[in-house]
């Protein structure tokens, strides 16, 4: 404060006549004391009175709060010798004294093992003394999720020392194993599978219904709660996270009672949408909004400085990284993995018995830079230090922990679709029907998770950002892109086209998407067809599996599970895939994707403690994954599931529909005197579960 009291002419804590140099300083002290002392006391209060505001708005509200508060502090200097401010002087002070006490706490307590450790000691005995024993004395489990880390990228950082926390883990406390996606390799579909236990009648991303006229997307909030809701009626399962678990920037619950940026309840407005409690109790703390915003301002940097060096140098294959996408990254890489890791370190200091959370930084990145590279080995490495964050708090904790690390699908390199050829599949679709075809191909907006998750965040719908909910009526088909998977879908057909109704109505459709050098098989109504007239039926053993091989051992049992969903639709189409590079082409723009079938995008990782039991042979499908999850909860002696004994239409209303009032629930047992906190570090007084719930 004397620093700046020196620097900036409209900033004076002395009287006009000057004083002592002892008088300035006593002076200092006290707007410092009193400036500390009101951010204590009225953060809190402040934190419950802006629970409506959208999340990102208050990191940026903070700033300007936190400047009243030191206007409120130097008027309390006694002879007003600090009233001599401006507001907007008042935020710079405010803001450059909140950095410099993140900074200088951070390199003497962070950086020093020992006081960092009995810091986390101090804090976790002031937790367990509010809230008491943790539930049940069994270790607890922490599932952390890497998502869009492939098996194979996971084993060479661990390998070549980008992440020495992972190879640290993998020498000796873990193991490893792959295991295989179902046709639809996206996160929706992955992460439904894995947290209720059923994934079914999810053919893509993102996929056209008949029967509602709507487009289903999965990081769209009314899409993904509406999935929720079906998981829950199918399975008669409350989730995975049912009993004492937390829920932390994921797409879906999974059943948790403490949630943290999670999309499918992101859609509520006020004070039921615990979803959005993650943000306010992290920027409660000014700090934690300073060291996040200058984070956030390095990460732009950094990514316009990757970016203009790919352009320069001439990269191939290459997307466009301009616009919004600097930002979407930074939120990504940045604010989400800051408050969803903080989330986490609050549940394990809480004693929570099961955790469930989502990192996304590596599949946003990867999407726009490519699976491998200099790009992206910068993000698992900053990965790798959190998970080592996570590992150190844990020795702290009331109970111990087990960590369980895995991911939702890998991720495949190649040109997009568009780039390589000239045109989308939209524009093919429509010359293969004879439609007129635009001059210009268009570009298809990548459906990227954070991207979604930056819209929440904003209270701004999904639906709003250019995504088409109700297409208009019409005979022209419905196009689709979900990585390299593509879905077409005739809107004004009832039920299911058959290929004799398509080759009728469109003669020439068929024939013009197969035998495209880009297209590598189409799904028609049970049947597969390749280039150059092959076809194999999937009701004839060996057939499709022949015709599939080239995708990988058992491509044919993941076409053939799909071709059984009633939302399938009426052409699936999977691009080309070259074993030799492990390319594929992308129908959105995007240079390492995931969504379809082909290379390393269906071959995610699976990493338990040897304290577990082994997984078995590789499990196939996300709901092999829940199975064996569901097996560790119960070895750990964690939240028994399923809910025995309740009917399915008990467990299903625990899902709202979507824009719906949550109903009510009875209550549970609480071991935690005053109910559960949310988790989040720093503390902060949040509404009750049962008072929003």
């Amino acid at each position: 404060m004397l620093a700046l009291a020196a620097i900036l002419p409209d900033f004076r804590l002395q009287s006009a006549d000057g004083d002592s140099v002892t008088r300035v300083g006593l002076t200092a002290a006290w707007a410092a004391g009193a400036f500390g002392l009101l951010s204590a006391l009225v953060w809190p209060v402040l934190v419950r009175a802006l629970l409506l505001v959208p999340a990102l708005v208050l990191g940026l509200l903070v700033f300007f709060l936190n400047g009243s508060l030191l206007l409120m502090a130097l008027n309390l200097i006694p002879e007003g010798r600090g009233a001599r401010v401006a507001p907007e002087t008042a935020v710079v002070v405010a803001a450059v004294m909140s950095a410099v006490a993140s900074a200088t706490s951070t390199a003497l307590a962070v950086r020093d093992d020992e006081a960092y450790r009995r810091r986390l000691y101090r804090l976790a005995d002031r937790r367990r003394r509010r809230y008491g024993a943790p539930p049940g004395g069994g270790p607890g489990l922490v599932f952390l999720q890497l998502d869009g880390v492939g098996y194979e990228v996971l084993r060479h950082a661990a390998g070549s020392g980008l992440m020495p926390t992972v190879a640290g883990w993998l020498e000796g406390t873990h193991r490893m194993t792959p295991w295989r996606t179902d046709w639809s390799s996206q996160t929706g579909a992955s992460q439904l599978g894995i947290l209720h236990g059923s994934n079914f009648d999810v053919p893509a991303f993102r996929w056209y219904e008949k029967d509602t006229g709507e487009v289903m997307v999965c990081n769209r909030p009314t899409s993904a709660a509406e999935l929720q809701r079906r998981a829950a009626e199918r399975t008669a399962d409350g989730g995975l996270l049912t009993l004492d678990g937390a829920s932390r920037g994921n797409l879906f619950s999974g059943g948790a009672d403490q949630l943290a940026l999670v999309l499918s309840v992101s859609a509520r407005r006020g004070r039921a949408n615990r979803s959005r409690a993650g943000y306010f109790a992290y920027f409660s703390d000014p700090a934690n909004a300073v060291r996040t915003a200058l984070s956030l301002v390095a990460e732009v940097v950094r990514e316009i400085g990757q970016s203009l060096r790919a352009r320069a140098r001439k990269v191939t294959p290459r997307v466009s990284r301009g616009g919004l996408y600097p930002l979407i990254r930074a939120f990504a890489t940045v604010i989400e993995r800051d408050v969803v890791v903080s989330a986490v370190i609050g549940d394990m200091l809480a004693g929570r018995a099961c955790v469930y959370a989502d990192l996304v930084a590596y599949d946003e990145v990867a999407h726009h830079s490519g699976p491998r590279g200099r790009d992206t080995d910068q993000v698992l490495a900053r990965l790798d230090r959190s998970l080592a964050l996570i590992a150190r708090v844990a020795e702290h904790a009331p109970r111990e922990y087990r960590f369980v690390l895995l991911s939702d699908h890998g991720q495949s390199p190649g040109e997009t679709f568009l780039g390589r050829y000239g045109l989308s599949l939209k524009d093919l679709v429509r010359a293969g029907c004879g439609l007129p075809v635009p001059r210009r191909a268009g570009r298809t907006r990548s459906g990227a998770e954070a991207r979604a998750a930056v819209l929440a965040a904003l209270h701004r719908p999904v639906e709003e950002a250019g995504e088409e909910a109700r297409p208009a009526p019409g005979s022209d088909p419905v196009v689709l892109a979900s990585g390299n998977l593509g879905l077409v879908s005739f809107p004004d057909l009832p039920g299911r086209a058959t290929r004799e109704w398509i080759e009728r109505a469109h003669p020439a459709l068929l024939a013009t998407l197969a035998n495209h050098p880009g297209v590598g098989f189409l799904l028609v109504d049970g049947e597969v067809l390749g280039p150059a007239g092959a076809a194999a039926r999937l009701d004839v053993p060996g057939a499709a599996e022949e015709l599939l091989a080239p995708f990988g051992p058992g491509a044919a049992g993941a076409v053939r599970r799909t071709d059984s969903f009633p939302h399938v639709a009426d052409i699936m189409v999977n691009s080309a895939y070259d074993p030799q590079t492990g390319a594929v082409h992308a129908f959105e723009e995007q240079i390492g994707s995931h969504g379809g079938l082909g290379g390393e995008q269906a071959h995610p990782f699976l990493m338990w403690p040897t304290e577990l039991s082994e997984p078995g042979p590789e499990p196939v499908g996300a709901e092999a994954v829940h199975h064996v999850l569901r097996r560790w909860l119960r070895e750990a002696d964690g939240p028994q599931v399923p809910l025995d004994g309740r009917p399915g239409e008990e467990a299903a209303q625990q899902v709202p529909a979507p824009g719906g009032t949550p109903p009510a629930r009875a209550p549970r047992e609480d071991s935690r005197p005053g109910g559960a906190s949310d988790g989040i570090l720093p503390s902060a007084e949040v509404p009750r579960p049962d008072e929003t719930r």
